[in-house]
C-alpha cells in the first residue's frame, strides 16, 4: 500500500466522503484513490476557496472539512482559510505533500521547495504535523479527528512527504480515532452558577458558536431565568432572534454594553471569547454582575474577561445540568419588556446608518426558507446589515468569517456549504470589494449546476476603509476600485448575473436564483440602497 493510498484510506475510514482541493505534480498518489474509497472531490479554482468551502462544509454538516493541496505556494495559498478556521474554530483537515524525507535544508532548487511547510502552518491551525512512514499516516489521521471530537476544535494540518506518497509498505492495520463521551461541568461549580443565576434579577445569557450544539437547552434556560439572550456573530440564531427575550447579535451595540455594564445583575457567557471582533472595543466588556463562563476550552477561563465562576465542558452537557440546578421557571414578561426596550433603541441608534440595507433584508427573510443558510463576507452590508437585522433562528446558519475577518469568504463558503446540503437553500453576501477577492469561484459554482445567488452590495470598492478615512480627515486613498460589471462577469463564467436597483427587483430576483442550476450574480448599487 502507498502513502497515497493509506492517507485516502484512513480518510474514508473516519467518515470523509468530500474534499476539497486542487491537484498537483505532487500529490497525484492522493488523488489516485479517493474514487476507488468513495471521495467524491470539488476543485475550486484557489486553494484559498477550497479551505472555504471545506470550512463551510464543516460548520454546516458538523464533521470537518477536508481540503487537499500540493506543496509550497499552493499550502501557503490555503493559510488564510486555515488562519479564519483557527479563529472560528472549525474543524479543518488541510493535507499536502512535503520535501522528501532526506530532502537537505540547504536548497537544491526542486519544484516547490521551501524551508519549512510546517513551521509556516504552525503559525495558523492547532497542529502541523510531519509523517516520517507509511505507517504512521493513519495514526496521524485519527489523531486529527481526536483532536477535533475531545477539545476546541480547530484546524490540523498534515504534511506527508512526497516520496512517502509513492512508496509501497504492507498495509498497517487502519487506525481510529476513539469515541468520545461528552462531559459536562463538574457538579460543583454548576450548582454555584446555578444558585447566582436564579437569585439574579436581570441575568443575560451571551452565546458564542460553542453554544450551537446546546441551542434547545440554551433556550430553555432562558425562559427558566427570564435572562435576556445576546449572541455573538457565530452565535447567531441559536436561540430564535424573533424570540420576545432575544436582542440577537447585540454584543457589539454600545446600548447593550451599557445594560450589560449598569442594569444586569449576571452573565453566562457560553462558548464566546469575548474578544474584540465580538464587542468591537479594544475595552474588555463591562459587566455589572458575575461573569459565569462555560466553554470546552480551560483557556477561556482566565482569557480576556476572566470567569467568576469556571464551567469547563461540554455545552449541552453542562447546560442541562445548569436547567435541573436552577429550580422553577420565572414569569418573563418583565424581561421581554426590557429587551423590546433595548432592540428599539439599539436600532435607533444605528438607523441612520444602517437603513439602506433593511428593505433588502426584509426581502431575504420573506423568500427564504427558514432553514436557508447565508454566507457573508467582511462588508458593511453583512455585519452593519444582515449579522443584526436578519433575523435566524436555529434551523437557519449564518456563516460569517470573525476574529481573523478575512475577505472573500462568501462565495466559496456557500460552495462548500452547497456541497454539504444541495437541497438546501445557499446565498452568499458580499461586497464588490470582498467578492473579488475570490470571484474566479464563480467558475467553480458554474461547475456545481446547482442554484446559488450571489447578492452584491455594490459601493465601488472598500466603503469601510474609505469611511474609516474620511473619519480621521484623511484623503481616502486606494479605496475607489474601477466599476467592474459583475453580472456581465457571472455570464462570462456561464452563470447568470442580474442587476437589482430596488428591493421589488431583488426579490425577483432572488426568486428566480433560487431554481436556477448554478451562480446568478445579484448586483445592488450602492447608491440604490441609501
Amino acid at each position: 500500500m502507498t502513502g497515497g493510498q493509506a492517507l485516502v484510506r484512513a480518510l474514508a475510514a473516519h467518515g470523509v466522503t468530500q474534499a476539497f482541493g486542487i491537484p498537483g505534480t505532487h500529490n497525484l498518489e492522493i488523488y489516485t484513490h479517493l474514487d476507488a474509497y468513495g471521495i467524491a472531490h470539488l476543485n475550486p479554482r484557489h486553494e484559498q476557496g477550497a479551505g472555504y468551502a471545506a470550512d463551510a462544509y464543516a460548520r454546516v454538516t458538523g464533521r470537518p472539512g477536508v481540503a487537499l493541496t500540493t506543496t509550497g505556494p499552493a499550502l501557503l495559498n490555503i493559510a488564510a482559510a486555515v488562519g479564519q478556521a483557527y479563529s472560528d474554530s472549525v474543524p479543518l483537515l488541510v493535507v499536502s505533500p512535503g520535501m522528501p524525507l532526506r530532502h537537505p535544508r540547504q536548497s537544491t532548487g526542486l519544484l516547490h521547495e521551501m524551508r519549512s511547510q510546517t513551521d509556516a502552518l504552525r503559525a495558523v491551525a492547532a497542529v502541523s504535523h510531519r509523517v516520517s512512514t507509511v505507517a504512521e499516516i493513519g495514526a496521524a489521521v485519527a489523531r486529527a479527528f481526536t483532536l477535533f471530537r475531545t477539545g476546541r476544535p480547530r484546524p490540523v494540518h498534515i504534511e506527508v512527504p512526497l516520496d512517502l506518497l509513492t512508496a509501497a509498505e504492507a498495509p498497517a492495520p487502519v487506525r481510529l480515532a476513539p469515541p468520545c463521551v461528552t462531559v459536562g461541568a463538574d457538579v460543583g461549580p454548576v450548582a454555584e452558577a446555578a444558585q447566582t443565576l436564579r437569585t439574579a434579577r436581570r441575568p443575560a445569557l451571551v452565546l458564542g458558536g460553542g453554544a450551537r450544539a446546546a441551542a434547545s437547552e440554551c433556550r430553555a434556560l432562558a425562559e427558566q431565568l427570564g435572562a435576556l439572550v445576546v449572541t455573538t456573530a457565530n452565535g447567531k440564531g441559536i436561540v430564535p432572534e424573533t424570540h420576545p427575550l432575544s436582542l440577537g447579535v447585540s454584543l457589539h451595540s454600545p446600548v447593550v454594553q451599557r445594560w450589560l455594564a449598569e442594569d444586569c445583575d449576571a452573565a453566562l457567557a457560553i462558548g464566546t471569547e469575548l474578544a474584540e471582533s465580538d464587542v468591537w472595543t479594544t475595552e474588555p466588556l463591562a459587566l455589572g454582575g458575575p461573569l459565569i463562563r462555560a466553554d470546552i476550552d480551560p483557556a477561556q477561563m482566565y482569557g480576556v474577561l476572566p470567569a467568576d465562576i469556571a464551567l469547563v465542558g461540554e455545552a449541552r452537557e453542562t447546560v442541562r445540568a445548569l436547567i435541573e440546578e436552577a429550580g422553577t421557571e420565572r414569569d418573563t414578561g418583565a424581561a421581554a419588556r426590557t429587551a423590546a426596550a433595548l432592540r428599539a433603541e439599539r436600532n435607533a441608534e444605528t438607523a441612520e446608518r444602517d437603513a439602506r440595507w433593511l428593505p433588502y433584508l426584509r426581502v431575504l427573510r420573506e423568500v427564504l426558507d427558514p432553514d436557508a443558510v447565508l454566507t457573508s463576507d467582511s462588508a458593511q452590508c453583512c455585519y452593519y446589515g444582515a449579522i443584526p437585522h436578519l433575523p435566524l433562528g436555529p434551523e437557519g446558519r449564518y456563516l460569517h468569517p470573525t476574529g481573523f475577518g478575512t475577505l472573500g469568504y462568501a462565495l466559496p463558503a456557500a460552495i462548500g456549504a452547497k456541497a454539504a446540503d444541495p437541497g438546501r437553500q445557499v446565498v452568499a453576501l458580499s461586497g464588490d470589494g470582498g467578492l473579488q477577492f475570490s470571484v474566479q469561484e464563480l467558475a467553480t459554482a458554474v461547475q456545481t449546476r446547482l442554484p446559488l445567488p450571489v447578492v452584491v452590495f455594490d459601493n465601488g470598492g472598500y466603503g469601510e476603509i474609505r469611511d474609516e478615512m474620511a473619519a480621521r480627515g484623511d484623503r481616502p486613498v486606494a479605496v475607489d476600485l474601477p466599476p467592474v460589471d459583475l453580472a456581465a462577469l457571472a455570464r462570462a463564467y456561464g452563470g447568470h448575473g442580474v442587476r437589482a436597483a430596488n428591493a421589488a427587483e431583488l426579490a425577483d430576483a432572488l426568486g428566480k436564483a433560487l431554481a436556477t442550476p448554478g451562480p446568478t450574480v445579484i448586483t445592488v448599487p450602492e447608491e440604490s440602497a441609501r
